[in-house]
């Protein structure tokens, strides 16, 4: 498959997970995505994970997960020469990305001003936990600190056990994911006008963005969300419920889906009593229908409960741990994930997993595993590729 990015340089200036998964999209659509780290350890994140001899190697298990596709040079940008040598990469890079607190990049001489002009078109993206202006703009920012300012935390979970931390870090991921788009925008808008662009994405402001529903709730209608653990606040019935050996994940969220369900678990006249009739009702009496339910669930075990429902029409799903989702006949047959066999720095073989999408019916892939710090020095620097 031909890279949607082929052609197009990135500098990678990012540490640890939003800016790091911002670069692995743009390195799975193509791109040449040149990592430049620090002396003394690179990326934090190759000290991360939970394999501590990958940790001890500079290979950490979390760095793994989004630095396949890269290339990786080691510049100190405190000295005179490590600045003169980035410089040069500046002026062969369509884009940089960096994550670095608001202010350093400054600080250190290499603004998007000072960028320009070497490279005039540059498109400068800086990633950061609350965006470069605002009272909050120069405070340090971890996923778990914009997960509680975003109102996240305090929606998830249930009314006893809120306000939770989301099981992974949605905040950073989601900064990541905009920073990406925003990067393949502005590079489109320069192939039409010759114009660079300087992107400031706050972590902040995309968890926001991505909370939609909730906050349109409350902006246009004055309900403020609440938590309501695995329960969706729109329908009833919609959500977890309990089987004969499992969690079972049921959405009947229109009146046929509905009916349907009443119907597959063998209760038909759930349907047309005054408590459960119209959609409302429903919600109003969500834990008598809930109670109703799981009554007949227990009849038989939730993968039979899921094959029944979806063949009737109502979305349904067994609730998986994490390995046996991977092992999924639909994401094993999608090819989800992509096998190196021989990975400098590792001993042992190494699976990444993909972006989220496919290209004319195949899998964007990273094109060589992730890099030792510094492994590409010589290819990039001294042969000046």
């Amino acid at each position: 498959m031909t890279g949607l990015l082929e052609g197009v340089r990135v500098l990678d200036l990012t540490n640890v997970l939003a800016g790091p998964y911002c670069c692995y999209q743009l390195a799975l659509l193509g791109a040449d995505v040149v990592k430049v780290e620090s002396p003394g350890g690179g990326d934090l994140a190759r000290q991360l994970g939970a394999a501590p001899e990958l940790n001890r190697a500079a290979m950490g298990a979390s760095f793994l997960a989004q630095n396949a596709g890269k290339r990786s040079v080691v510049l100190d940008l405190k000295t005179e020469e490590g600045r003169g040598r980035f410089l040069k990469l500046v002026a062969g890079a369509d884009a940089l990305v960096e994550n670095f607190r608001p202010g350093v990049m400054a600080r250190l001489g290499l603004s998007y001003e000072a960028l320009r002009a070497v490279r005039p078109d540059l498109v400068y993206c800086a990633i950061s936990g609350f965006g470069q202006t605002g009272p909050l703009a120069g405070n340090p920012a971890y996923d778990q600190i914009v997960q509680g300012l975003s109102g996240l935390m305090a929606i998830t979970g249930t009314p006893e056990t809120a306000p939770l931390r989301v099981g992974y870090p949605a905040c950073d991921t989601l900064g990541g994911l905009f920073g990406a788009f925003a990067v393949v925008s502005a590079l489109i808008r320069r192939m039409r006008t010759g114009e660079g662009a300087f992107l400031d994405v706050s972590l902040l402001e995309s968890t926001l963005s991505a909370m939609g529903w909730p906050v349109s709730n409350y902006l246009t209608a004055g309900v403020e969300p609440r938590p309501m653990g695995n329960e969706n606040v729109t329908a009833a019935p919609s959500g977890t419920f309990r089987t004969a050996d499992g969690p079972l994940n049921i959405a009947a969220n229109k009146q046929e889906q509905f009916e349907a369900l009443c119907a597959v678990i063998g209760r038909p006249e759930l349907a047309s009593d005054p408590r459960f009739a119209e959609r409302e009702a429903r919600k109003r009496n969500r834990e008598a229908l809930r109670a109703l339910i799981e009554e007949a669930l227990a009849a038989a075990p939730a993968a039979e409960w899921e094959a029944r429902l979806n063949g009737a029409g109502v979305p349904a799903g067994r609730v998986l741990g994490l390995p046996a989702a991977l092992a999924e006949p639909q994401v094993q047959g999608r090819g989800i994930t992509t096998r190196f066999e021989d990975v400098p720095g590792l001993d042992r073989p190494l699976t990444v997993v993909r972006g989220g999408f496919l290209v004319d019916g195949e899998a964007p892939r990273p094109l060589r595993p992730p890099p030792r710090l510094g492994e590409h020095q010589q290819e990039i620097l001294e042969d000046g590729e």
